[in-house]
Formats: structure tokens, sequence, C-alpha cells
């Protein structure tokens, strides 16, 4: 690796004084340089912030995660989650991901929509109903998780609705375990592994159950999918299993979060939704732009490649921080403004890469959208004096990868 132009700042936005907002960090790297280099625990990589490098890379085939070829200088985590093929190359993701795409069909996620708004719905019955006597809903807790844990754990896998709070446990410690290696305190990789390995085995039991007993989930689909003849062993559905468990659960319970809050400190932007519901797709779309779910990924050469004017050997890693590029004023203006009109119309802004781009564009996308929209909408038609509490800031999960809040509790009787 020919390393990068030596930077005017230091790439410190993992570090813990920058958790809740490492947006101001990722600028002054951003404004800086185009690459900087970044030690990893004892393994050097390049970190890339500006959208031209992001989607450059995520877009080319030069780059991937080599575990399968041997080259990747990080710590290699896949082999956790056997059948995951978020960190798989070409051949291999390209099969796993053909077979999944059929079960995550256009027509198959917008039959899911009614169940999403009637789950919706009654998770703000429960939520509204509690709330007359404290004035107060958690978004997170009383309606992010649960109709993540009723679509991805309940309509997508098929878990018993009395088993789907342990999945929320287990999701949450394998969440915070695909974090790079070299970024996570010990206990945290002990955490991963123990969850990793019991819901792994309670999935291997309900794969064999619904071989047998299939049901009306996707779970069951995917036991039944075909392409060319190909099928997925059992290996292969738990690992996606927990992939979709993780990414799904996720992805969904942090964009409803983090959307929701942007709408609460922006009451202007909150009216205009209100005013023009129309605008609902384009404020998913700023939302994950302006804050997204997933703040960077991890790639590895493989091949000698050029990539902002710097040369990469085979086997050099770098980070690709996806949320710093929805904030490059050379691409978006006015970019740490929150503009939920940014996305609408005939030419809206570039396309971001809040579900990243090329061959790991994310498959859950289209639900994690519905879920979106049902629980935004919902909230916002049913509280009409939704606000922020004032008591404490919102508290950050632990993850770097994933951003995601704890608790959103907000005030529902204005």
């Amino acid at each position: 690796m020919t390393p990068p132009t030596k930077a005017v700042v230091e790439f410190d936005a993992f570090e813990p004084q920058h958790h809740a907002d490492p947006y101001p960090s990722y600028a002054r790297v951003r404004e800086a340089t185009p690459a900087c280099p970044l030690l990893l625990g004892d393994v050097p990589v390049t970190v890339f912030t500006r959208y031209e490098e992001c989607a450059a890379v995520l877009q080319s085939p030069d780059w991937g995660h080599g575990y399968a070829a041997g080259i990747s200088p990080f710590r290699e985590q896949g082999a956790l989650i056997p059948g995951s093929f978020v960190r798989m190359d070409p051949p291999d993701h390209t099969r796993f991901r053909a077979l999944v795409n059929k079960a995550f069909t256009p027509r198959t996620v917008a039959a899911l929509t009614p169940l999403v708004e009637r789950v919706v719905d009654e998770l703000l019955d429960t939520a509204l109903e509690q709330a007359r006597s404290t004035g107060r809903l958690d978004v997170i807790n009383d309606l992010a998780v649960p109709l993540a844990l009723a679509m991805i754990g309940g309509r997508v896998l098929g878990v018993p609705e009395a088993d789907r709070p342990v999945l929320r446990e287990w999701e949450l410690a394998i969440a915070r375990g695909t974090d790079p290696d070299e970024l996570l305190p010990p206990e945290a990789v002990v955490a991963r592994g123990l969850a990793a390995r019991e819901c792994a085995g309670y999935f291997q039991r309900l794969v064999a159950r619904r071989r047998t007993d299939p049901a009306d989930d996707l779970l069951s689909e995917l036991i039944r999918v075909e392409e060319r003849g190909d099928t997925l062993t059992e290996p292969e559905l738990v690992g996606i299993c927990l992939l979709l468990l993780v990414a799904g659960m996720e992805t969904s319970i942090n964009l409803v979060g983090n959307a929701v809050l942007a709408l609460l400190r922006h009451p202007e932007q909150q009216a205009l939704l209100r005013a023009r519901p129309e605008l609902m797709a384009s404020t998913i779309d700023e939302a994950l732009r302006y804050d997204a779910p997933t703040q960077f990924t991890i790639r590895v050469a493989l091949t000698d490649t050029e990539v902002a004017g710097h040369s990469f050997a085979r086997g050099d890693g770098v980070v690709v921080v996806t949320a710093s590029a929805g904030r490059d004023g050379a691409v978006y203006a006015d970019p740490d403004r929150f503009d939920i009109t940014r996305f609408h119309g005939p030419r809206p802004a570039r396309r971001h890469l809040g579900f990243s781009l090329g061959l790991h564009f994310c498959v859950g996308a289209p639900l994690a959208r519905v879920e979106a929209d049902a629980a935004i909408g919902g909230l916002l038609r049913r509280v009409p004096g939704l606000a922020l509490t004032q008591e404490v800031l919102p508290e950050y999960l632990p993850s770097l990868i994933h951003r995601g809040l704890r608790a959103l509790p907000v005030v529902v009787d204005g």
C-alpha cells in the first residue's frame, strides 16, 4: 500500500468522546484528505470519508472481503456465522444473494405492508394507553424494537412470539461484535461468541422444525427456494437467519430511532412532514443520509488497484465511512442541514449510501423502508404533540458500525 498523503488531522471518530456525535470528527478528516491512515490495533488501514472514494470502493469489483482467499488483514468473524453472505465475495456471494433475493421480492415485501401497519397500530395502542399515566412513550422500546421483532423475528424468521425477547438479547451482542475485533473490548468478543452459539443452536432447531412443518414465513420460503437446482444447506440457512436477525433488526430499529430524533430536533421539518405526508419517502432517505444506521464498512483489495491517487496492493484493508460520505459538501448542498425535501421530486440529490451500494446493497432495504414509513407515519398521526423529554440526552448503544439509541423517550401529552 502506498501510504496516503499525511493527513492534517488524525482520524479519531472511533474514540469515546466522539461516540454521541462523530460527524464533526468525520468532517475534519474529510476536509483534510481523501485518504487517511489509521492503525486498528496492529492493522494498518486506510480510511475513506468522502463520497467519491466511498462509492467507488463499494461499486468496484477490485474490492471485497478477502476471507475466502485468506488475504484479509481483519480478524475473521465469519466463522461464527458460516452461512452469512454479508462478508462473502463472488462467486459464493452471488449464489447466496440470488437465493435470498427470491424470498425478498418486491411483491413479497409489498404484501407485508398491511401487516406492518397493523402491528404499528397495535403497538401504539398499548404504548399510548400506558402513556395516559406517564405522559411518555419510548420510541425505541415501545415501537421500533417490538415492530422489528414482530416482522424480522416473527414474519421473516417464523420465531414464536414467546421466544422473541431473547432474540433481542442475542442480536444486540452479535451486532456489537460486528465492529472490527481491533475496536472491541474483550468482554464484547466473549459475549458475541456466546450469543452466536446460542442463537445458531436455536435456529438449527427452528430450521429442522420448518422442514417438516412449514409456516407462512420467509424462513419456510427460503427452505423451499431454488435457483438452477441449488438449495440452501442447514448451516447456510442458520447463517442467513443470524444475518437477517442482526442486519434486519439493527437497520430498521436504528432507522426509525434516528429519523424520529432528527424530526424532534428539527420541529419545522416535523411540521412540514405532518402537512405534507407525501414527503415520507424523502424523509426516510434524508434520515439515511443525515444520521445513517450503519456508519461504516470494511473492504479488502482483491487485486492491486488505485483509489484517490493512492495505490493499494492485494490484501490491503480500508474503512469506508459511508456516514461521512452522506455529509460530503461536494455532493450535498448544506450537508449538515436536515432537509426532508432533499430527495423529493424528479431530480433529487445524489443517491445516499445509507443502504450501501454495489454487490452488498442491503437486501432488506425495502422491508426497512416499509417499517420506517409505518412507524414514523403512525407516530406522527397519533401523537400530535410529539416532543423530546428534557431530562437526559439520548444515549447511544456502544456499537461503532451500528448507530442506534438505547432509548428515545418522548412527551406525548403536548
